[in-house]
């Protein structure tokens, strides 16, 4: 028997330990800001995290959670995906500030997505040039 899949729900636990909110304080401000709507209660959060069973979230419970975790969408629905659809993507890493950063350049301007293509650019010439440098020289 496969083992079920706790992507979303580790991402709800420990997103919410981060920004130090209790589970009744993260219901109270996962608002949907389409509809003005709470669309699920702190019980529904508590059973999750517990790892009881649970439907898939709705669109706007998983806007709700974007907004009261903090989150871009995008991170959201990959992770529910992969827990209740047992959905991989083989984009990401096993480090969650990965999936946030490339969430965020979907929100991105051409502009702003050619700006942080030049800070990685200048990150991947500066490490190279360590790394030749660094070999066989001593410090002085």
């Amino acid at each position: 028997m496969t083992e079920q899949r706790t992507d979303f729900a580790d991402l709800v636990r420990q997103r919410r330990a981060e920004l130090g909110l209790s589970v009744r304080a993260l219901a109270d401000q996962s608002v949907d800001p389409e509809t003005g709507e709470q669309p699920f209660k702190f019980g529904w959060v508590s059973k999750l995290e517990r790892g009881g069973s649970t439907d898939a979230p709705s669109a706007s419970a998983l806007r709700a959670l974007s907004a009261g975790l903090s989150l871009p969408l995008r991170v959201l629905q990959e992770a529910a995906a992969a827990q209740y659809l047992d959905m991989e993507s083989f984009v990401w890493s096993q480090d969650r500030t990965t999936r946030v950063l490339a969430a965020h350049i979907e929100e991105m301007s051409d502009e702003e997505r050619a700006q942080l293509a030049d800070i990685a650019e200048s990150f991947a010439r500066r490490r190279a040039q360590r790394s030749e440098g660094g070999e066989g020289k001593s410090g002085v």
